[in-house]
């Protein structure tokens, strides 16, 4: 618990004082026109991400929920894929089928219609709907399998139509989970540092990230960076707190478990549930293979650094992946036994930043004593594995707290503490969770493409900076290999972490 208590105390410290140094920093409290225009365009992009990840969220996950066909579990399964993709690899996919020279311009273009540019406004929207239809849908589905299985059969005992079924029953369960996950995903929403910087468009499209990043990297102003920098952390922590209190109770109790399909949809219904399915599965997978078959035979013309960038992206991932491992491990374990949750609290204050607003902070703060570059990959590392750690921990907490209820007073009567707990009770029980959670956080941490760009110089780039870099040089054929090496790698290393722990769990 001591442990516990001073990484929470650590975490906070890290947070807060990131805030408080940034506010030090800044020399004015106006802000520009330019920095107005960015904070507009930041909470559009971000309610029009949300807004639209959600809508098309519900038809989706409705369909999915009462619909059963061969491949359902596995394309539900992969519905996960984008949340771990790296962003740069993403944005590379959308590019390739919206571009200029994609399917989409050629078909319109044989249609004597005017070309489609996925730059601006637009282009970020439909490229955070990519990364959070997903996440969603998947809230969502679980939802509707949590509406208790007797309402659905009394309501066809009954001969309810279908109106008169989703008003009674699905209409409640989205009252209650839609605000909260709206809110969840305009947070995420709010720090798509990648997607702004790769398919921005032009000033008048600037978020606050790009802003920030802009300040520091070209302009070289700290006073206008840590400026912008508060604004951001100002916005994410008020919506972080909005988003832990925005949860309401459904209101249907609870029921049996298992599947109870729905009246069944005849018509145009059934056909509408195929479009929707079909519609949602064709706009997330058809950019990634197509990202991934472009890369293809770019793989013979790699060009230069890029082993040397995939051993930096893979040594930072399995550290960061390792730190955050123990870490959250640390902190669930404690908070499964802290009444006051105050730890828990802690574990979730990341939510309140972004990779860049830290990276603003350390920038600032270890500027006088190193040269950026050179401490590039630890505060990469360290800042990968603290923004991953709610995740984790989330993960990690409700085991850890079944665990204690069944297996605590034993241990304790055995006399199990410390190093032998962890390793014959702790370890054994908990290692799927900590498995899968230690992928996620690898494959996050090799999608990074945030912290990288403040302190790393030309020779020391990871495998996202250096697609970045190859994709504003117009070089997309080499683009699309290295994101194609970048894609297979962060799986390799999530699949590994993974199923060594399955194996370990299962032996």
């Amino acid at each position: 618990m001591t442990a516990a208590r001073a990484i929470a105390a650590g975490i906070a410290a890290l947070i807060l004082g990131s805030a408080a140094l940034l506010a030090g920093q800044a020399q004015t409290w106006a802000l520009l026109p330019a920095d107005l225009a960015a904070v507009r365009f930041t909470l559009t992009q971000a309610a029009l991400s949300a807004a639209a990840s959600v809508v098309l969220a519900i038809p989706v996950s409705r369909a999915l929920f009462r619909r059963r066909f061969a491949g359902r579990s596995a394309l539900i399964g992969l519905m996960a894929a984008p949340f771990a993709l790296p962003f740069v690899v993403a944005v590379l996919g959308l590019l390739t089928i919206f571009g200029r020279s994609g399917p989409v311009n050629m078909a319109l273009a044989a249609l004597g219609l005017p070309p489609f540019s996925i730059y601006g406004l637009h282009g970020v929207v439909m490229a955070n709907v990519f990364f959070n239809l997903p996440l969603a849908t998947r809230m969502l589905l679980h939802g509707w399998q949590n509406i208790p299985t007797e309402r659905f059969r009394l309501a066809q005992s009954l001969s309810m139509p279908p109106s008169a079924q989703f008003r009674h029953l699905e209409w409640p369960m989205l009252r209650a989970q839609t605000p909260g996950i709206l809110v969840v995903i305009f947070l995420v929403c709010l720090t798509s540092f990648a997607i702004s910087l790769t398919l921005g468009g032009g000033p008048k499209s600037s978020t606050l990230e790009l802003a920030i990043y802009q300040s520091l990297r070209f302009d070289y102003d700290l006073g206008r960076a840590s400026l912008l920098a508060i604004v951001q952390f100002s916005i994410c922590a008020g919506v972080t707190l909005i988003a832990s209190r925005l949860t309401l109770p459904d209101g249907l109790g609870s029921g049996l478990q298992g599947f109870a399909p729905m009246m069944p949809a005849k018509g145009w219904r059934r056909s509408a549930d195929i479009v929707w399915i079909s519609l949602a599965a064709l706009y997330l997978f058809a950019p990634l293979c197509a990202a991934m078959i472009k890369g293809l035979p770019g793989l013979a013309d790699l060009p230069n650094g890029v082993a040397a960038a995939l051993a930096r992206s893979v040594a930072v991932a399995l550290g960061s992946s390792g730190l955050c491992t123990g870490l959250a491990l640390c902190l669930a374990l404690a908070a499964a036994q802290d009444k006051n949750r105050w730890i828990e609290v802690a574990a979730m204050l990341p939510l309140a930043a972004s990779g860049l607003v830290l990276g603003t902070g350390l920038f600032i703060a270890l500027r006088p004593v190193a040269r950026p570059e050179d401490i590039a990959l630890p505060i990469t590392l360290l800042v990968n594995a603290v923004l991953a750690l709610p995740f984790l921990v989330r993960l990690l907490l409700p085991a850890a707290r079944q665990m204690n209820a069944n297996y605590g007073q034993l241990a304790q009567s055995l006399g199990l503490s410390g190093a032998a707990r962890l390793r014959y009770v702790t370890v054994p029980l908990l290692a799927r969770p900590i498995g899968y959670g230690a992928g996620l956080a690898a494959a996050l941490s090799m999608g990074d493409l945030g912290v990288i760009t403040l302190f790393a110089g030309q020779q020391g780039a990871t495998l996202p900076l250096l697609v970045q870099q190859l994709i504003g040089a117009y070089r997309m054929d080499q683009a699309a290999a290295v994101a194609l090496i970048l894609v297979l790698a962060s799986f390799t290393l999530f699949a590994l972490l993974d199923y060594g722990a399955r194996r370990y769990a299962d032996t």
